[in-house]
């Protein structure tokens, strides 16, 4: 199983037109957590794309490029490329050379976002928002799949046998759906034999397991080899030496972010007891060392999922200090117990 980390680059907004501090802070600390994750032999890093003045990532391809640049073997994602608010022409030429730049460690993973901003700002109209997403996601795959393209749409001007360059360094760029909990999602990517990133960010991990059999389920009724078919399975992720203080120290900048976000859309504010559920009973990965290996093989155990994506947090209630003390204990003391357990029960079954 692999294993990652995404990031969506909290930032304290400048709250300006210039002079952009914080985000330049944020961007130098960003570059340096994506490195040491390289160093210390995780599998993946993936940035998240939002239009928004407390998350700094809107462009994730030219982050990652400058990552690859100073990275050696780990792979480079978005997480997620918000499709339905772009142009599938203009997604395959910056990954294929982002793809160029990192010697074939790119890939998208695809979603529709779970943020609006980028609608009104593109101008696109909400209530297209599933069209534009199924129609943007053909054209991609046509795109990826052949250089010379010929495609007609709904939303978008159609193109009649036009190549679209550069080509990848990959025979092809691996394109994961990325999904919230919607059944439709998980039939859409199993039909379409694509990988599925499931994130999971509130519930029990288990009330997810039909999700992902109706996944599976859906890629065997269309014909596909299931036993060949990714999952990735992501949620909000922090690790510190002890039990307690990974509690004390990520609870004040995730309390800010899931109620600054809960005011927009009518959350409950969420104290310290939630908190803590989420993390006992939840699928909160905040803990020890030994915590996290037990809870990641809990949902291995679950989903059978051939990757973890862990999401860090970050900006001023966290500091980069301890975020980069974070990555360093997932990549030398969680990750290889994991794989040695993992490689265990293989040999054993």
């Amino acid at each position: 199983m692999e294993l990652g980390i995404s990031s969506f680059g909290e930032v304290v907004p400048d709250n300006g037109a210039g002079k952009a501090v914080n985000a330049h802070q944020r961007m130098q600390d960003l570059l340096e957590e994506i490195k040491l994750a390289d160093e210390v032999g995780l599998d993946v890093y993936a940035l998240g794309e939002h239009h928004r003045p407390d998350f700094m990532v809107s462009a994730p391809e030219v982050i990652l490029a400058a990552a690859a640049a100073q990275t050696k073997t780990i792979r480079l994602s978005s997480s997620v490329t918000v499709l339905s608010s772009a142009d599938p022409v203009r997604v395959f030429q910056n990954f294929a050379t982002l793809d160029l730049i990192s010697s074939g460690r790119a890939e998208i993973m695809a979603g529709r976002g779970s943020f609006i901003e980028s609608f009104p700002l593109f101008g696109y109209d909400l209530k297209d928002y599933d069209e534009l997403f199924t129609e943007k996601l053909d054209l991609l795959i046509n795109i990826n799949k052949n250089e010379v393209v010929t495609w007609q749409g709904t939303h978008r001007a159609g193109i009649d046998g036009l190549g679209v360059y550069p080509r990848p360094f990959q025979a092809e760029l691996p394109i994961w759906l990325a999904v919230g909990g919607t059944p439709a999602s998980a039939v859409r990517a199993g039909t379409m034999n694509l990988p599925m990133t499931v994130a999971i960010l509130g519930g029990t991990p288990d009330r997810f397991v039909p999700f992902v059999n109706l996944f599976r389920q859906s890629a065997q009724k269309a014909g596909h080899d299931v036993s060949k078919l990714p999952l990735a399975i992501n949620s909000h992720f922090y690790l510190s030496d002890d039990s307690q203080q990974a509690g004390d120290e990520l609870f004040p900048a995730y309390a800010s972010m899931m109620n600054r976000i809960g005011r927009e859309r009518g959350w409950s504010p969420l104290g310290r007891e939630q908190y803590e559920y989420m993390r006992q009973y939840g699928p909160l990965m905040v803990g020890s060392p030994q915590q996290i290996i037990d809870k990641i093989l809990y949902f291995h155990e679950l989903f059978n999922n051939t990757r973890y994506l862990a999401q860090v947090i970050g900006g001023a209630q966290l500091p980069h200090a301890k975020i980069m003390r974070s990555i360093e204990l997932f990549g030398t003391k969680v990750a290889p117990e994991v794989r040695k357990a993992l490689k265990a029960k293989e040999v054993s079954a």
